[in-house]
């Protein structure tokens, strides 16, 4: 005889003739997952965040905030030092003669501007197109640090020397590390020159540098991605 029969026959002998049978609780659904914020959201979302800046003195003489332009997926990331009078006028980064030369750089690569994503380590034209000052350059950084959290790019080229120092914590000049790949956040970071250096010194040697520097990071990018 089975547990459950013996057990049936035991309440008949002691009396208990009826018994009431609970369904099962069915199981808690599972909680709906919170749906992704894609990268072009957490971009807008770093951009609102800025709003009509007035965190430096930077923001005294400044026409547009420049934040950043491309692809919000990019496996490849330009960061320059900061804008020009041109970009400046326009709002967007590297659309002077730089810019032009940075669309010459990216062509030469096999890619497009617009599958990459270029930005810069202050979104406010210092005056005269002088370097970023320290304390400039703390203050709007971390902007751009959010950026590249969002865009989660396999590699990085810096263009010059204070987009370089400030992306891998080091005083060393741009000659020195320009072509010897650092890190930002476990991201692969390929220093290269500032094209408004190269067409101050368009030499044969530094275009071929260049080059070489960008070759690197393409290659450097997962297979088979843009």
């Amino acid at each position: 005889m089975s547990d459950l029969t013996t057990w049936v026959a035991y309440l008949a002998d002691i009396g208990v003739t009826d018994l009431a049978v609970r369904p099962s609780p069915l199981p808690s659904p599972a909680p709906s997952p919170a749906p992704a914020i894609d990268a072009a959201g957490k971009l807008a979302t770093i951009r609102e965040d800025i709003g009509p800046c007035t965190r430096c003195k930077l923001c005294e003489g400044r026409t547009n905030i420049v934040f950043g332009v491309g692809n919000p997926h990019a496996r490849l990331m330009f960061v320059g030092e900061g804008p020009g009078a041109d970009e400046d006028a326009q709002g967007e980064p590297f659309v002077g003669r730089a810019g032009k030369k940075l669309n010459e750089m990216i062509q030469s690569i096999g890619l497009t501007r617009d599958q990459v994503y270029i930005a810069n380590v202050v979104k406010c034209r210092p005056p005269d197109n002088r370097t970023p000052e320290p304390d400039e350059i703390a203050t709007c950084s971390p902007f751009l640090f959010r950026q590249i959290e969002a865009i989660a790019p396999d590699v990085i080229v810096t263009l010059g020397a204070p987009a370089s120092k400030t992306l891998l914590g080091t005083k060393v000049g741009i000659t020195q590390l320009r072509g010897n790949w650092g890190r930002f956040r476990g991201i692969p970071v390929m220093p290269t020159y500032h094209p408004a250096y190269l067409l101050r010194a368009y030499t044969v040697e530094n275009r071929r540098l260049v080059y070489e520097d960008l070759k690197a990071a393409r290659a450097r990018m997962a297979p088979g991605e843009a």
